[in-house]
């Protein structure tokens, strides 16, 4: 049965979806005529995933699962089928059927009204309006936009279905979400992967002078990972599939499930593509001159997962580069790279820690910028949310000389600078008052603390909020909050740390971006200290208190 939807109340329609289902088999059946942006679909955990369907004239549109609520919802979320309007859509559920009845299409999601205003919304830091994120994926710059694309279960705050969700920006800062891109298909679920702009048509995609997006990603079953392409050409917002998709199945060569998160860029030297592929226990290589067949090259064990690989000056001398590869736990190598081989020369290190995971970097940046500028994914939760997991903030990576040798430095991009303003500023405290002047801001949402201590008697000491150790820095053991870290004086009795503090978490930089880490920013109910400088008899050399714009409108 079709109803048209765009004439009824949301009570009637209700009643009548309920008197309309229609049960095939094991499965319920509705249908609706599309005339508003999107279909909001009502969650509740108590219920098991079942597979819902959608066909359009006969042919399946998108699947996937969803505990969808019979009974009372826990959160709402949505599908946008504004590209289906006018269109029928047939709807099957292989759950309860009673529970189609709650669906309903409008122009707004469920709680619009609240949306970015929610208690434990992150208020500088990307999240998707609904459900899970993870990995960022073809993060690319393109005609004034920055794209942020990430593996995303929309249907859901728990991992599942995993799609392509798509974001961009003008800035990397302010980010309006866009619908989703990639969609599980017959090779599988959309796993991690990278974009290129194909300026050169050497996958013959493009469209007179408008040149292909083309993205490279996995595509996931429970026994087998290949890698496929699908090209845009209207800036990300539609994409076609290449039709003998896979463009590589490797698991026979490497007996492993594992072969995944493709990593593609142009290496002009060579006058080639090149893949950086996750396979087994390494990154391989591969070659291609259209993006569509790829020869294997080399291998460099030592990495799990999301690799990337990139070339970057030495203390900003364009006269001298070198390679860094790494992976989804952010260690990396200092190498060379011809174009089929990295040669690693230093390594593993780590230049960030915590809460970070499958960082990537932006491809197309203009030579005129020449930033190499890295968003990872942050494993945190928002307590009561409809949402989970989230983006942090972009920083740019440097490879500078240290006393250890080249390492990498990571900082936040000047572009964030437009959201914190300087409220407060001291020098030369003890920590007593340090205390007292920051006793005004215990209570604040949303914050960036900037400050660098000098240790005297104290062999440890820090900061921290409502008991958590933002800083702990044990300068006999080398660490901060757990971590070896030896700063670039060797008998320094100073350390400095740039924090930026969110609903949820917590990202805090290191002597200039040398080391930086992210946490969860944790609540006790039973502890008010607020901030607090602590150590024995340690001087707050210097401390600046930020406020802070949230970057949803």
């Amino acid at each position: 049965m079709m109803i048209n939807t765009s004439i009824l109340p949301k009570a009637v329609l209700l009643s009548i979806i309920a008197l309309c289902t229609s049960f095939v088999g094991s499965a319920s059946e509705i249908s609706i005529a599309i005339s508003k942006r999107y279909l909001n679909l009502p969650v509740s955990h108590q219920q098991e995933r079942k597979k819902m369907v959608f066909e359009v004239n006969g042919k399946q549109e998108r699947y996937f699962v969803i505990r969808l609520a019979a009974g009372e919802p826990e959160y709402w979320v949505f599908c946008d089928v504004s590209a289906l309007k006018g269109e029928t859509v047939k709807i099957s559920y292989e759950g309860d059927g009673a529970a189609l009845s709650k669906i309903y299409q409008a122009d707004e999601i469920n709680a619009q009204a609240m949306l970015y205003h929610e208690e434990n919304r992150p208020q500088f830091h990307f999240t998707s309006k609904r459900g899970w994120i993870n990995d960022p994926n073809g993060m690319i710059y393109y005609e004034g936009e920055y794209h942020l694309f990430y593996q995303h279960n929309p249907f859901e705050r728990e991992w599942e279905n995993m799609s392509w969700g798509h974001a961009v920006s003008k800035d990397m800062v302010h980010w309006e979400e866009l619908p989703t891109a990639l969609l599980p298909d017959e090779h599988g679920t959309m796993f991690s992967g990278s974009t290129v702009i194909d300026y050169n048509n050497t996958a013959g995609f493009n469209k007179g002078k408008t040149p292909a997006m083309v993205a490279t990603y996995t595509a996931n079953t429970a026994d087998k990972q290949t890698q496929c392409i699908a090209y845009s050409l209207d800036k990300g917002r539609t994409w076609t599939k290449y039709t003998q998709n896979p463009v590589i199945d490797s698991k026979a060569k490497w007996n492993s499930v594992d072969t995944r998160d493709p990593r593609v860029f142009w290496y002009a030297p060579g006058n080639h593509w090149v893949m950086v592929l996750n396979e087994r226990d390494g990154h391989s290589i591969y070659n291609s001159t259209n993006l569509k067949e790829w020869n294997y090259k080399s291998h460099t064990t030592g990495f799990w997962e999301c690799p990337d690989l990139f070339e970057l000056p030495i203390d900003d001398d364009p006269k001298k580069t070198k390679w860094v590869m790494y992976g989804a736990s952010n260690t990396y190598m200092i190498g060379s790279f011809d174009g089929q081989k990295f040669i690693p020369e230093s390594g593993k290190h780590y230049y960030v820690t915590g809460s970070i995971y499958a960082a990537q970097t932006f491809t197309n940046i203009p030579k005129s910028d020449g930033r190499r500028i890295q968003i990872g994914w942050s494993r945190i939760s928002h307590k009561g949310m409809p949402f989970n997991g989230m983006m942090l903030m972009p920083t740019e990576l440097k490879l500078k000389s240290t006393k250890d040798g080249v390492r990498l430095f990571s900082e936040p991009i000047k572009e964030t600078n437009q959201l914190f303003s300087s409220v407060n500023k001291w020098t030369n405290l003890k920590s007593d008052a340090a205390n007292e002047h920051l006793r005004a801001y215990n209570n604040v949402a949303t914050c960036r603390i900037r400050t660098k201590i000098k240790l005297s008697h104290a062999t440890s000491a820090g900061i921290s909020l409502n008991g958590q150790k933002i800083l702990d820095y044990d300068m006999n053991f080398n660490l901060v909050n757990g971590v070896f870290y030896s700063p670039e004086e060797m008998t320094s009795m100073e350390i400095s740390a740039d924090i930026y503090i969110d609903k949820t978490s917590i990202e805090v930089f290191i002597d200039g971006g040398a080391y930086s880490y992210s946490m969860e920013r944790k609540v006790d109910g039973n502890n008010k200290d607020g901030f607090k400088f602590w150590g024995n008899n340690i001087n707050v050399e210097t401390l600046e208190v930020f406020s802070v714009k949230p970057i949803w409108k």
